[in-house]
């Protein structure tokens, strides 16, 4: 069992956790397209998928630094079902 280094060129690892959650309004409505724009011009990653309504967001986005997009979203609502999977060792058979 090999560990797999991060190659910027490999598309595919380029970014590697995949990291998805849920925001839930708090006071103000939310909007996805302001949340997309936002996560898009401050965060290195791919594969953003931001879909919802005013009052509950789901994110998809792929990046090497989770912990930041999680402290974005949550300045704008409280989050939760929050899933980080490390694509690496998942490729690998590993747990991830």
């Amino acid at each position: 069992m090999g560990v797999h280094s991060i190659d910027a060129e490999d598309d595919q690892f380029a970014y590697r956790y995949d990291t998805q959650l849920l925001i839930d309004r708090r006071d103000e409505d939310l909007d996805e397209d302001v949340i997309s724009e936002y996560i898009t011009e401050h965060y290195e990653g791919n594969s953003l998928i931001v879909a919802g309504d005013e009052d509950l967001v789901k994110i998809h986005f792929h990046t090497n630094e989770p912990w930041k997009v999680l402290a974005y979203c949550n300045t704008i609502g409280e989050i939760y079902d929050i899933v980080i999977e490390d694509m690496i060792r998942q490729a690998n058979g590993l747990q991830g």
